[in-house]
C-alpha cells in the first residue's frame, strides 16, 4: 500500500473536520422526513419473485397470464410507492390493456413456444424506466421544474427495443436533478427513499429505478450512468446493474444529452433483482452491437484470472472503504480460490488515487470538434431563467430556489474549475488505462469496491461529493463493470462489488456475478432479517 505524506494526512485530516462543522450547520436548513412506517411490508405474491425470465417463460406457456403479472406489480407498487417515493408517474391503465393483448397474442400463437421466445423473449414481462429517457406518453423532465410539462412524444432507442421485444413498462421513476448526483432528489418530485431503511439514499442518479428493483415492485429497468449511475443505486439497493463497454447501448433519446467528450462516458444500462436477466437485456438493448460481445459463449471461470483491488490508495478527497465491505470482499476472494481452484491476486494500483481528478479533468475536456461540453448552469436554465449559481445559492437558503443543494453546488464548482488541464493528471489517465487495459486483457476479471460506505443518510453525500469517484473512474475508461449485491451488512444494508473487465469483455463480467449471486444469495428481500455473505 502507497503511503500518504504528511501534508496528505493533514489535509484528508482538515476535509473531514470541515465536512463535519457544514453538516452541523446544513441540518439547521435541511428539511426534516418523518416515516409512520419503518419498513416495506412483506412481499406475498410469489409472482414477485420470479427472474424476468422465468415470468416471460411461464406467460408464453400459459401458466400465468400478463395481466396477472402485471396487475401483481401494479399492486406492490401501489403498496410500498407512498414509502419509498420511487415512481413518479405511472402507465398502469394503459400496461393492463397491453398485457391484455399479450395474453390474446399468446391465444391465438400457432407456430408454439420457440417461436415466441425467438421473436419476443421479454413478452408481458412488466418494466420500468427512469424518467431521463423518453418514454411515449410519460413525463421526461429529469427533475427540472422548468420542464414539468413536458412529456414524451416517442421512445428512447433502448426503451423501443426492450417493448419491441415484448415488455410491458408500468410507469417511470426518480432520478437526481438532471442526472448530476449521488442521491436522487429534486423539486419536481421530492426524495427517494432506500427500501431497507427508508432515512437512508437510493443512489442517483437511478435512484428511483434502484429503489423500485430493491422493494420488489419491479423486475427490470433501464439505468444510465456517466459517474456511476446505475452501479451506485444497484448498490444502494441491493440489486444488479451492468455499465456496458462504450458504444454498445444507445444512449440517444434522454436528457440531459451528453456534451464534450462526455458522450463516449455515459453508457445505457439494464438494471435487474435476478443476474439471470442481465444477458438478455443487455442482447436486446444493444440491438446488432450486441453480436461484438459474444454474449452466448460459455464462459469458463476456471480459466480466467481474478485480480481484487480493495480500495484507491487513501485519496484524502474519498471516505476510506467501510470495513464490512473490505471484508466481504475478502470472503468473495477466498469463495473464488475455495470454489474455483484459482489464485486471485491482491494489488494496489497508485493512479486509482487521483480517480476524481481524472474523472472531472476528462468531464470538462472540450469535444472533438474543440467545443467546451455544455455547463451545469447552462442546463438549469432550461425553458426558463439564467441561472447565477452563487445567487441561486443565497435563495436556497432561504427557501426560494427551485434547484436543489446538490445542482447549486455543482454549478459553483465549475465557476473554479481551471479551463487548463493537469498534465500531470492527463498523464495518469493515460497510465492507468494502459496498465488495466494490459492487466485485464480478453481474460481478466478485476473486483473493486461499489463505493467506499453503505448507503449513507439523506443528504450526507453533500459532505463527502467525491466518493462516486469508485465507479466514475470506470467511466472514463470505457471498460465494462458489473455491479453485485453481496448481501446485507449488520444495519440490515446492501452490500456488493463491482467486477471490472476488458474492454468488449462484458461477458465474463456477467458470468462471474451469476456466480456470485449462486455463492452469496443474490438480492435479499427488504424487512427480512440481516444476513451477512
Amino acid at each position: 500500500m502507497m503511503a500518504l505524506t504528511r501534508f496528505e494526512r493533514f489535509l484528508g485530516r482538515l476535509l473531514r473536520a470541515v465536512v463535519w462543522m457544514l453538516f452541523a450547520a446544513f441540518k439547521l436548513f435541511a428539511p426534516q422526513q418523518r416515516h409512520g412506517v419503518s419498513r416495506l411490508p412483506p412481499i406475498t405474491n410469489p409472482l414477485l419473485l420470479l427472474s424476468a425470465m422465468q415470468l416471460a417463460r411461464k406467460i408464453r406457456r400459459k401458466e400465468v397470464t400478463s395481466v396477472e403479472v402485471v396487475q401483481a406489480y401494479i399492486d406492490r407498487n401501489q403498496e410500498v410507492n407512498p414509502l419509498i417515493n420511487a415512481m413518479v408517474k405511472d402507465r398502469f391503465s394503459a400496461a393492463l390493456q397491453e398485457a391484455a393483448q399479450v395474453d390474446k397474442l399468446i391465444e391465438e400463437e400457432t407456430g408454439g413456444e420457440e417461436v415466441l421466445e425467438d421473436r419476443l423473449p421479454l413478452l408481458g414481462v412488466p418494466i420500468t424506466v427512469k424518467e431521463a429517457f423518453a418514454l411515449q406518453g410519460m413525463p421526461n423532465s429529469t427533475g427540472l421544474l422548468t420542464r414539468r410539462n413536458l412529456v414524451s412524444g416517442v421512445d428512447a432507442p433502448s426503451v423501443a427495443l426492450l417493448k419491441r421485444a415484448g415488455a410491458i413498462p408500468l410507469g417511470v421513476t426518480n432520478c437526481s436533478e438532471l442526472c448530476m448526483w449521488l442521491e436522487s432528489h429534486n423539486h419536481l418530485y421530492g426524495i427517494t427513499n432506500n427500501p431497507y431503511d427508508f432515512e437512508r439514499i437510493a443512489g442517483g442518479s437511478s435512484g428511483g429505478e434502484g429503489s423500485i428493483l430493491g422493494a420488489g415492485s419491479s423486475v427490470i429497468g433501464i439505468g444510465s450512468d456517466i459517474g456511476g449511475s446505475i452501479r451506485i443505486p444497484c448498490f444502494f439497493n441491493g440489486i444488479f446493474g451492468h455499465k456496458p463497454s462504450t458504444g454498445i447501448v444507445s444512449n440517444d433519446g434522454q436528457y440531459p444529452p451528453a456534451s464534450g467528450l462526455q458522450m463516449g462516458f455515459l453508457c445505457t444500462g439494464p438494471m435487474c433483482r435476478y443476474a439471470e436477466d442481465l444477458i438478455p437485456m443487455l442482447s436486446i438493448m444493444g440491438g446488432p452491437n450486441a453480436n461484438k460481445l459474444g454474449l452466448s459463449a460459455e464462459i469458463d471461470l476456471k480459466k480466467l484470472r481474478f485480480f481484487s483491488v480493495p480500495h484507491n490508495g487513501g485519496s484524502h478527497l474519498v471516505s476510506p472503504v467501510d470495513a464490512q465491505l473490505l471484508q466481504a470482499q475478502k470472503m468473495v476472494v477466498r469463495r473464488l480460490e475455495a470454489d474455483l481452484g484459482v489464485k486471485v491476486q491482491e494489488l494496489f494500483i497508485p493512479q486509482l488515487k487521483y480517480s476524481f481528478q481524472i474523472w472531472g479533468t476528462m468531464m470538462a475536456s472540450p469535444g472533438k470538434d474543440g467545443k467546451p461540453p455544455t455547463t451545469f448552469a447552462e442546463l438549469m436554465s432550461e425553458g426558463g431563467k439564467k441561472v447565477w449559481p452563487v445567487w441561486e445559492l443565497f435563495k436556497w437558503f432561504l427557501g426560494f430556489s427551485s434547484h436543489t443543494l446538490a445542482a447549486i453546488g455543482l454549478a459553483l464548482v465549475e465557476l473554479f474549475q481551471s479551463s487548463h488541464p493537469s498534465p500531470f493528471i492527463l498523464q495518469q489517465k493515460e497510465s492507468l488505462q494502459q496498465e488495466l487495459e494490459e492487466l485485464l486483457d480478453t481474460d481478466g476479471v478485476l473486483l473493486y469496491p461499489s463505493h467506499p460506505q453503505i448507503a449513507p443518510k439523506h443528504h450526507h453525500p453533500v459532505f463527502t461529493p467525491f466518493n462516486f469517484s469508485y465507479t466514475g473512474i470506470f467511466n472514463i475508461l470505457g471498460l465494462p463493470v458489473t455491479q453485485c449485491p453481496l448481501g446485507l451488512s449488520e444495519e440490515g444494508l446492501p452490500m456488493g462489488v463491482q467486477i471490472v473487465t476488458g474492454k468488449l469483455q462484458d461477458r465474463l463480467s456477467l458470468a462471474t456475478a451469476l456466480y456470485l449471486e449462486k455463492a452469496f444469495g443474490g438480492w435479499r428481500e427488504p424487512g427480512k432479517s440481516a444476513a451477512k455473505p
